[in-house]
């Protein structure tokens, strides 16, 4: 179950910001009724230098219109405070003037503990893989473009680093409407400029395509 600090603090923003690192939702891989109360929580957009994940993340979600939102499949809820809560009790459960036998132990457990936080940032730290969250709009041909069989050509594109995500049609005007289709890539692995090639490949059913949001991971 996520747990963060009062996401309308820069504590829970801060937090929510490092859990989406290396995830689009709240949820696992589509977004959920979790996103939407988080959306709820977070009130209004994350600063983008600030907090460029949980940004990348509200500015998602927030494409979604309410319709849409009511049929996304319902999954644990979030959780806020709890870590200020646990805090609280330990510090609660310290019994300050104790005996000097058990303030002996608390005293060296604290600093066995302090041994092993010292000892772990001495660790070498592991390579980061670089990723961006891309939001491709993919226009079709007219009214008479066959759009899931469009979307199924637009998936059926395998490239290593590249994880298909979330999609909806959009109007357009004039009856036509376009895919609108999130996709994670690894940035040392995708270019997008090769991605769209292939796509616009499938010329019997896409226009042209478009990149209507791009944001680094």
């Amino acid at each position: 179950m996520p747990s963060f600090a009062d996401l309308t603090t820069e504590k829970g923003l801060g937090e929510l910001n490092t859990y989406l690192v290396d995830k689009t939702y709240i949820v696992g891989f589509v977004p959920s009724s979790a996103d939407v109360e988080a959306l709820k929580l977070v009130g209004k957009a994350p600063c983008a230098n600030k907090y460029p994940h949980a940004n990348r993340w509200y500015k998602t979600i927030e494409s979604y219109d309410q319709s849409e939102t009511t049929s996304f499949p319902k999954t644990e809820a979030v959780t806020v405070a709890a870590a200020t809560t646990t805090a609280t009790k330990a510090e609660d459960d310290i019994d300050l003037f104790g005996d000097d036998d058990e303030n002996d132990e608390e005293y060296e457990r604290q600093l066995e503990e302090r041994r092993k936080a010292a000892a772990e940032k001495k660790k070498p730290k592991e390579k980061v893989i670089a990723k961006s969250s891309v939001l491709l709009d993919v226009k079709p041909w007219d009214d008479e473009t066959d759009l899931a069989e469009m979307e199924k050509s637009v998936r059926s594109i395998e490239m290593e680093g590249l994880l298909w995500g979330a999609s909806k049609l959009a109007a357009v005007g004039y009856g036509i409407k376009k895919l609108v289709i999130n996709c994670v890539v690894v940035d040392d692995l995708v270019s997008t400029d090769d991605l769209i090639d292939k796509i616009q490949a499938f010329e019997d059913y896409v226009q042209s395509v478009d990149i209507a949001a791009f944001n680094k991971i």
